[in-house]
């Protein structure tokens, strides 16, 4: 599964690994996350992550 990197302040969502603060369990993709999901470092919107290369 792709990692995705916050474009705010570079936390990357690494779905191997989910967010346990946040409840998402590891092997949740990140298209599979819910819309209002928020980073849980900056709070940035969902949009404003890319894919990591």
């Amino acid at each position: 599964m792709e990692k995705f990197q916050c474009m705010i302040c570079g936390h990357i969502y690494d779905p191997a690994k989910g967010e346990p603060k946040q409840k998402i369990k590891a092997g949740t993709a990140f298209a599979d996350l819910p819309d209002d999901w928020t980073c849980p470092v900056c709070t940035a919107p969902k949009t404003k992550f890319k894919p990591v290369a």
